[in-house]
């Protein structure tokens, strides 16, 4: 996958947003600005080309105040719509400087 056709669909408003990603972005207080941002600036650590309906990635970014933030994407070729399946913000006993999971 690559996180540029994720900035386009952000960039062209072809975004959805999971039920599960606006509720963990709630909890987690952040908003999807500050979510866009972290993609905008951030990098897939993790590619999930097998998933099904569409193929999606985990993103490591950060805020404009500098928190990290993960979120999950989808992303639809045909149609080019993204789709943020989750979101967190990662926790440090879980993760190596954010982008690899512990063992």
């Amino acid at each position: 996958m690559n996180i540029k056709n994720i900035i386009e669909a952000i960039q062209f408003n072809q975004v959805r947003i999971s039920n599960h990603a606006d509720e963990e972005a709630e909890e987690d207080q952040l908003t999807f600005d500050e979510i866009y941002f972290s993609v905008f600036h951030g990098e897939i650590i993790e590619d999930y080309s097998d998933d099904k309906p569409y193929p999606s990635c985990l993103i490591f970014g950060k805020t404009s105040s500098g928190d990290p933030v993960h979120t999950v994407w989808a992303y639809n070729k045909q149609n080019r719509w993204a789709v943020v399946i989750t979101v967190y913000r990662p926790n440090p006993e879980l993760w190596v400087n954010w982008r690899k999971r512990r063992k």
